[in-house]
């Protein structure tokens, strides 16, 4: 039997990663601040921790591996589109050099990332939430797609 303690515990673990939405990396430092305090005390506690950090980190992974197959996409799109001349001697520079057609398929790779990027930010929101709840009724919450990075 879990005590309310440990289920509030628990709970504001998962809801103090939506404060990276005001503080900058507050997705990881409030619940690290939280679970490590309150980790030994509680078994529930520690497992809600692990799994809220597992996740976060995940979920930096994916968007790291996501936004470093677009950025070159969106890079080489327009870079290949520039006339080396035009940067050089600093001429005028004329959107009409663009041909996006010769390079559909590397904007497109590029939207479809940064389209699963955002898929994954709002699920994120969604999934906290759940997540928060599961945890103050006091059942175990496992994050979907996360790699256990804290065992």
């Amino acid at each position: 039997m879990k005590t309310v303690t440990e289920k509030n515990t628990a709970t504001f673990i998962h809801l103090s990663m939506l404060t990276q939405y005001f503080i900058p990396f507050g997705n990881y430092i409030f619940p690290i601040l939280i679970w490590s305090t309150k980790k030994d005390s509680s078994e529930f506690v520690d497992y809600n921790g692990k799994q809220a950090l597992n996740f976060q980190l995940s979920l930096l992974m994916y968007c790291l591996i996501l936004i470093s197959i677009a950025v070159p996409c969106f890079l080489f799109t327009i870079f290949n589109n520039i006339p080396f001349e035009t940067i050089i001697t600093q001429d005028h520079f004329s959107s009409n050099h663009f041909d996006f057609g010769s390079n559909i398929g590397l904007i497109t790779a590029g939207f479809i990332a940064l389209f699963l990027a955002a898929t994954i930010k709002v699920a994120e929101f969604f999934l906290i939430v759940y997540a928060a709840i599961k945890t103050s009724n006091g059942e175990l919450f496992k994050y979907p797609a996360t790699i256990n990075f804290i065992k």
